[in-house]
């Protein structure tokens, strides 16, 4: 509920009219309706002009229509996000693992619960307390008998570095002795009633509850304040907010929502705001996250949505079920999210309801790492399901596909930069890349994510195999380094460690290898980087976004980073400052650098050295290659791929350069 307001149309063949003779590339273009009332749209293909019409139809409010011409995917999501917005740049924490569930029973179970990934060296960065850590179901409070000590649990699991997130759902306790619900009913801050006058009352989790009409932007700014150290007491800078039910969800309204003629701020029906409320709210708590924390980066979960929500926060799919249908349907419901602006969002790994066996969760991990927003989750009356209790081999298997999610946060964390830019898609139909191949368009069970990795989940019980479709171009197995020409659809032999992934040619993606236990412990890590050579085996162009993964310092200092990797002739990789947006952010070209203040390696990922450069298919080089400008040679190995796989790479270890700085490899060729 909450995205009923517009967005960006699909694919499409260029408009309507007859249809001419010649071939032309297909057209992408997008459509917002800018209105929050519920809406009704028709799409039909076909009928006299072959092409493709639509009905629209509002219940109320403003026509407000845009129309993006594109023509390519990427530029019709640029220019709606002029509209709308980028997706806000989010803490570096939030693309970490999330372990969540509907309880945590009290303050030992979650110092349980986070020793666990440590005992198990599964790595992970935010823990979840849903709404039974409340006294009552009354928001920013604490069960004192469950969880009397809530500052000092906080500040034992950010003691490895990682965070907290508790629920805070819009829906008020009627009670005259909660603070919340005293001081917002005494200044006339709720949804009222048809008439005007009185508080509308309805039923949701806590029973008989108010709404706060966070419509009115001085409601916003009273709600942003309460997420202060000194009102949110027993909170620290380390706890961050989900806003759920905020639709809103009434249990006792009509569709489980509040009634349309409800009056708010400048009386204004509900039905005028409906689709909008939640992300009202949902901006309401991020002001106050960032207040608090001093102006840094906010993280809020919200369910509800609109065009804009991007800007605020991520959000996910739903209550889902512990059923492969639900696994293999995650998959267009987040590409759908992701092709209407909303880049950063994921579905419940596992299945909320139910209780997946194994295999099950063992390829909802594989699949869900690469969701945007990565995070497990499960009903009140589940079994408990936290990786290592489903034994071996379920557990080993988990714990790879995890810190897979985490040896690809360099380049998760630059797709979520590009999509602050410029709105792109994190996780990207194949459409998206293959604008011009009619078998990317009908692709529902692969995906892109980014412009460099193509994957095919295994969303089938037992399935031993599963039929790839590669697009044009040369591809690298992720796994085994063994090359693939494409335009091809092949059967690929699967076990339960098999999720087929594929690096495409042309392109360079970072790294981190090492195992860590959250992305804060991964800060000085040395960088891999490797090299997918395009058709010609001469070229492949990447880039890499580096900040300090928390602060605005990016925006307001041009504290950051954005670095372009280049292969080319076959024998070269190179490292430069990348120009976009007006500025170079920090860089060592002297000439063209940004004078900052302060030292330009102030933040400690910039400073973090190549650990190797990795460059896929047939080795071609000679013994050793030069680092220019270190004087230095280094020695080349092999770098095969699984064992006994036939394809390899060659791989340069420790070339001694750091990744924010000007650099560049000469290879030499073999006869």
């Amino acid at each position: 509920d909450g995205g009923g307001g517009g967005g960006v149309g699909g694919l499409g063949g260029g408009g309507g009219g007859k249809k001419r003779k010649e071939s032309r590339p297909p057209r992408v273009h997008g459509v917002y309706f800018n209105n929050p009332t519920e809406l009704y749209v028709d799409v039909t293909k076909g009928g006299s002009s072959g092409g493709i019409s639509s009905h629209w139809m509002a219940e109320s409010g403003a026509f407000d229509l845009f129309i993006f011409p594109g023509p390519s995917p990427r530029e019709t999501m640029r220019q709606y996000s002029m509209i709308t917005g980028g997706t806000a740049m989010p803490p570096a924490f939030a693309l970490g693992y999330h372990q969540c569930r509907w309880n945590y029973r009290d303050e030992a179970d979650v110092a349980a619960v986070d020793a666990g990934f440590d005992e198990h060296d599964i790595p992970y960065d935010v823990l979840w307390l849903d709404i039974e850590h409340t006294d009552g179901k009354r928001y920013m409070t604490w069960d004192g008998a469950t969880f009397p000590t809530p500052r000092r649990m906080i500040e034992d699991v950010a003691s490895r570095g990682r965070k907290m997130v508790t629920i805070v759902d819009p829906h008020v306790k009627k009670d005259a002795n909660y603070p919340v619900y005293k001081e917002a009913e005494s200044k006339g801050l709720f949804v009222k009633q048809k008439d005007g006058v009185g508080d509308f009352d309805g039923w949701c989790w806590p029973g008989s509850s108010a709404y706060l009409d966070v419509t009115s932007p001085a409601v916003r700014a009273w709600w942003a304040d309460k997420f202060s150290l000194k009102n949110y007491q027993g909170s620290t800078k380390d706890l961050y907010i989900w806003n759920d039910m905020n639709e809103p969800s009434v249990f006792n309204g009509p569709e489980i929502t509040m009634q349309k003629d409800l009056i708010h701020h400048g009386n204004v029906e509900h039905r005028e705001v409906h689709n909008a409320f939640g992300m009202y709210y949902h901006a309401a708590t991020a002001a106050g996250i960032e207040k608090r924390n001093d102006g840094e980066r906010p993280f809020v979960l919200s369910r509800a949505f609109f065009a804009g929500t991007q800007r605020v926060g991520p959000i996910w799919t739903g209550d889902n079920a512990a059923d492969w249908n639900h696994l293999r349907v995650s998959l267009p419901m987040v590409l759908t999210l992701g092709a209407t602006g909303l880049a950063f969002s994921g579905a419940d790994v596992g299945g909320f309801f139910g209780n997946p066996d194994g295999e099950l969760m063992t390829r909802w991990y594989q699949t869900g790492i690469y969701y945007p927003f990565f995070r497990g989750h499960a009903h009140l009356d589940t079994k408990r399901r936290e990786p290592w209790l489903f034994g071996e081999p379920y557990t080993a298997l988990i714990r790879a596909a995890i810190r897979r999610r985490y040896q690809l946060m360099p380049y998760l964390y630059t797709l979520f930069e590009e999509a602050h830019r410029d709105g792109a898609p994190v996780m990207r139909p194949l459409w998206y890349e293959f604008p011009n191949d009619p078998h990317a368009a009908a692709k529902e069970d692969a995906f892109m994510l980014g412009p460099a990795l193509l994957v095919h989940p295994v969303t089938t019980q037992g399935a031993s195999s599963v039929e790839v479709y590669l697009p044009a171009g040369v591809w690298y197995d992720y796994d085994t380094n063994e090359m693939h020409a494409g335009p091809k659809t092949f059967s690929v032999a699967v076990t339960l460690a098999d999720t087929p992934t594929f690096v495409r040619g042309g392109h360079v993606i970072v790294r981190k290898d090492r195992a860590r236990r959250s992305t804060r412990a991964m800060t000085h890590d040395p960088f891999t980087i490797v090299v997918a050579p395009d058709e010609s085996g001469k070229y492949a162009y990447g880039e890499v976004y580096l900040d300090d993964g928390k602060s605005y310092a990016f925006e307001e200092k041009d504290a950051f980073s954005r670095r372009q990797i280049i292969f080319e002739d076959g024998d070269s990789l190179v490292c430069a400052a990348k120009w976009r947006g007006g500025s170079w952010g920090w860089t060592t070209h002297d000439a063209e650098q940004k004078h900052l203040e302060g030292d330009p390696l102030a933040f400690p990922e910039i400073a973090a050295e190549v650990e190797r450069v990795i460059v896929l298919g047939p080795r071609r080089f000679g013994e050793d290659a030069e680092v220019r400008n270190k004087r230095k040679e280094i020695h080349l190995v092999s770098a095969s791929g699984k064992e006994g796989s036939p394809a390899a790479a060659t791989a340069v270890k420790k070339p001694g350069v750091v990744l924010a700085q000007d650099w560049s490899i000469l290879f030499s060729v073999a006869d």
